[in-house]
């Protein structure tokens, strides 16, 4: 007979599996079912011993009651106390064909492999949070077909709420072809969006208020952008965060960013946004213009990445910088070679320096009042290096789980990296992406 007990602190130790609600005790499977809706998990241990998440789900095809299981394990840290983030954006299928050398115009060449896997940046970034212990939900648009299909049962067996997803009974699903280089270590995107579109009109009230109802935090990787500046309005008067992805110039971003409380960047976004002389004084411009955002990040692949946290709130950093006097004021490219003769080069794990809280000067742009971070990279081995495709979406996920968990930029800069080089341990977005009991992370989890 199954005794069940509360765990409350218990942590994921291994991958989803499922099991009916008639079934003896679960048995692992690697064919998860499809399922419509997705209620919050609850916790129980079993004789007192082994510990496991139950999350029950309604079937599509008999709606029997099943469930989600997973293990857990009751000396592994405790998960974020709100753990549920809602993300709205791309998902879809990837075809990541690995070459020799990229090829050149009217070449015919061989692949070195071939994998077909999920992805989308809302996809991977939340396929990550959810292997990381967050619940993640997905606002998306697939079609009825058999790609679709794959796109939700990658997603749900990975602890992704697909509750949210439109599918479309006619049209295609979004699908990329992945050139990657094994010689540069570079990967080339072919994108193909689905059809139709995803509009505000698919997603009725019902559906926005529910995917919203407990949420943490949103994300938005700037892709349908009408439905997404719906989903954040709603959100902004709920007062649930909003993290914004500026991969490059979209439309619709700008009124995105403008509700956002946190931004992630690509290299090149903040200067193609601001125009700016540098990165960092793109940062700065970035905080000057949109007077909401408590920090914005900017990705540089292997060079790391850098950060620009305001330490006040917008009204009162215009109080302090009209006081402030004007020999406080530090210029930021200048602050960004100090921070950078701080780091120990000879240290292959991530790390992070910062400056202390000072009024940071971008010439011709303005001041804020902030603390510039400078995070590194891994140095993953060449051996060891597969592919980047997926690094910043992962790098999104971890930041994801770190705002939940109330990190400091201190930890957090490092933990993301971390988790963007084990990703790019693997081909594929998703396939190196670790779970919360993976070793490389237990100094940040712990």
């Amino acid at each position: 007979m199954l005794s069940l007990y509360p765990t409350p602190n218990a942590t994921l130790l291994s991958s989803p599996t499922t099991f009916s609600q008639s079934s003896s005790p679960p048995r692992s499977t690697r064919s998860p079912p499809l399922f419509l809706t997705t209620p919050s998990p609850f916790n129980f241990s079993i004789n007192k011993t082994k510990s496991y998440i139950f999350q029950p789900f309604i079937s599509n095809s008999n709606n029997q009651v099943s469930f989600r299981f997973r293990m857990l394990h009751d000396s592994l840290p405790p998960l974020p106390e709100n753990r549920i983030v809602l993300g709205v954006g791309g998902a879809g299928v990837d075809f990541l064909a690995a070459v020799a050398s990229y090829p050149n115009p009217d070449d015919k060449i061989r692949t070195t492999s071939l994998m077909v896997q999920g992805g989308g940046n809302a996809g991977n970034a939340l396929t990550c949070a959810a292997r990381l212990g967050l619940s993640p939900r997905l606002i998306s648009k697939v079609a009825n077909d058999t790609q679709g299909r794959g796109i939700l049962e990658e997603l749900q067996a990975d602890g992704v709420d697909t509750s949210s997803v439109v599918v479309s009974e006619e049209g295609d699903s979004p699908f990329t072809y992945i050139i990657v280089d094994n010689e540069t270590k570079t990967r080339t995107c072919i994108h193909t969006p689905g059809y139709p579109p995803m509009i505000p009109s698919d997603l009725s009230q019902t559906s926005l208020s529910s995917a919203l109802d407990g949420a943490r935090m949103l994300y938005l990787d700037g892709r349908i952008h009408e439905t997404a500046l719906l989903v954040a309005q709603e959100a902004a008067r709920k007062n649930v965060p909003i993290l914004v992805e500026g991969e490059r110039i979209r439309e619709g971003l700008d009124d995105l960013l403008k509700l956002a409380d946190y931004a992630i960047c690509s290299a090149k976004f903040p200067q193609a946004w601001t125009e700016a002389a540098s990165i960092p004084s793109a940062l700065v411009s970035i905080l000057v213009r949109l007077p909401k955002i408590k920090f914005v990040i900017v990705t540089l692949g292997e060079d790391g990445c850098l950060m620009l946290e305001r330490s006040v709130d917008g009204f009162i950093e215009t109080l302090f910088l009209a006081e402030a006097p004007q020999s406080e004021e530090m210029d930021v490219d200048i602050l960004l070679e100090l921070l950078k003769r701080r780091k120990d080069d000879n240290i292959a794990i991530p790390t992070c320096v910062s400056s202390p809280v000072t009024k940071l000067r971008a010439n011709g742009v303005g001041t804020v009042c902030g603390r510039l971070f400078v995070g590194t990279a891994e140095k993953v081995p060449p051996s060891e290096l597969q592919d980047t495709t997926g690094a910043g979406d992962s790098f999104i996920g971890a930041v994801l789980y770190a705002i939940c968990s109330n990190m400091p930029p201190e930890k957090m800069l490092p933990f993301a990296a971390q988790v963007a080089a084990t990703c790019c341990r693997a081909v594929g977005a998703r396939t190196g992406l670790p779970h919360c009991t993976d070793a490389r992370l237990a100094s940040f989890l712990s």
